[in-house]
């Protein structure tokens, strides 16, 4: 068989090779900013157990670079964990060679270690992602089963998503045959030829559990043909929870990931930030709420805040504050903003499309019915109807609803005119609670600024 390319191990040595440059980068600056060159053996001491400490923790921790499917969250919580692993071993080490550095000292490299390195993990992953995009540095592989459940073909679109994840799908092969993809090859008795006569990294199976010995038979062919074989399991056809697997013996099992806000203080990291900023931005607010509710009572007749009562966290209802944007009309709390509604002021237009008509919201988070993150309260009514027609739509209420979301930033914010719509709404939230970290929310908001800064197309 002819030889498989391996030079994503050689980029993975480069980058990590530019990691210690990094890291010793910063040590420099710091003896610089810090003139810790008076004592060569001191300085030359703590930089040895810098190393070290590097070196430890990229074995205990895992390479950044062997991920082929990174999110920017992620790479954050990875690069805490770095340099919090980091900082400790560090100092147990220099503790022993009574080597200690100052408090200024160690602030000042690890300020500088910190930035560094996620600048450089960041634009680390552009270029790889650009370098795949351009056909390089790519996994080949092929999907085999999952026609009836349909786990191949999802994972074959998951892979097709981003061309930065360098996977060049070789083919797609099920007996069921009920598939147009452009990949399929044939049925499963293809496999084995085409394994033999074609240069093949992973196989990735998805074919049900109980029909064992062709199961048998792929693991055995792609040992046969040293390819790297991962099984895709049918849950997904029931279930879009993450899954852990743990060992009882040698049994593999797989478990459910509880929820990551049902940990006490994941949940009271979040509202510890929601009230900070809530506070914050209201001691703040009467330069930016003057100038609006002056704005509202001269556009037309009214209130300034509009009231409507939506559903919040576990279906509880609440009563939403917005500024008005519309004229007092009968139908607010059972008919949608369109794209030209008659009922929307000039001015009430200017604050939908620029979303200053939800910064009242910061009272809501304040008084706990909602968070600055999360999945957008909707009217009682929309509840109602949908509950009914969604799989899992209440699922969104397990935690409570945002000024913006995950589902927002990612294009499905406005009207709901089509079943479909709502239906990926729902599927952004429901991940999101799934998938919640303090950095995912930190990666929502500034994507939040970027889109009304941007302007945004759904924006009513």
């Amino acid at each position: 068989m002819r030889t498989k390319g391996r030079y994503g191990h050689l980029i993975r040595w480069i980058f990590i090779f530019i990691d210690f440059i990094i890291i010793n980068a910063s040590y420099f600056f710091t003896c610089v900013i810090d003139d810790l060159w008076q004592d060569a053996f001191y300085a030359r001491s703590v930089w040895l157990m810098l190393n070290i400490s590097f070196a430890v923790v990229i074995y205990a921790l895992g390479t950044f670079h062997h991920k082929r499917v990174v999110y920017l969250d992620r790479v954050l919580i990875l690069l805490v964990k770095y340099i919090l692993l980091h900082s400790v071993i560090f100092l147990v080490l220099v503790s022993f060679i009574h080597a200690m550095p100052s408090f200024r000292s160690a602030i000042i490299f690890y300020l500088l270690f910190t930035i560094m390195l996620s600048l450089w993990w960041i634009v680390s992953r552009k270029l790889l992602k650009w370098y795949r995009g351009k056909g390089y540095n790519y996994k080949r592989i092929v999907v085999i089963g999952g026609g009836k459940s349909g786990a191949g073909l999802r994972l074959i679109e998951e892979l097709e998503k981003d061309q930065g994840y360098g996977f060049n799908i070789m083919g797609y092969f099920d007996s069921d045959n009920i598939t147009e993809s452009s990949y399929y090859k044939g049925d499963i008795d293809k496999v084995e030829d085409f394994l033999n006569s074609n240069i093949i990294d992973e196989v990735y199976c998805a074919i049900p559990e109980d029909d064992r010995n062709q199961l048998k038979h792929i693991i055995n062919l792609a040992e046969r043909n040293a390819i790297d074989f991962y099984y895709v399991p049918q849950l997904g056809r029931y279930f879009s929870r993450r899954f852990e697997i743990e060992n009882l013996g040698a049994i593999p099992v797989l478990s459910i990931r509880p929820q990551p806000l049902n940990n006490p203080v994941n949940k009271a990291i979040k509202r510890l930030f929601d009230i900070v900023s809530s506070l914050l931005f209201l001691i703040l607010s009467p330069v930016i709420f003057i100038p609006i509710a002056i704005g509202v009572k001269l556009s037309s007749p009214g209130p300034v805040f509009f009231r409507q009562v939506r559903t919040g966290y576990r279906g509880k209802s609440f009563t939403c504050l917005k500024f008005r944007s519309m004229r007092v009309n009968d139908k607010s709390d059972t008919q949608q903003a369109t794209i030209n509604d008659p009922r929307e002021t000039k001015f009430g237009n200017f604050l939908r499309k620029t979303s200053l008509d939800e910064l009242p919201q910061f009272i809501n988070v304040l008084k706990g019915d909602m968070s600055i993150v999360g999945p957008r309260p909707h009217m009682v009514q929309q509840t109602h109807e949908y509950s009914e027609l969604i799989d899992k739509y209440m699922l969104r209420h397990t935690i409570r609803p945002g000024i913006t979301g995950w589902a927002q930033v990612n294009g499905f914010r406005g009207p709901t005119d089509e079943l479909w719509k709502m239906e990926k709404r729902v599927e952004y939230d429901v991940w999101y609670s799934e998938n919640w970290n303090f950095m995912l929310d930190i990666k929502i908001i500034l994507l939040t600024v970027f889109h009304v800064i941007r302007g945004d197309r759904n924006a009513l």
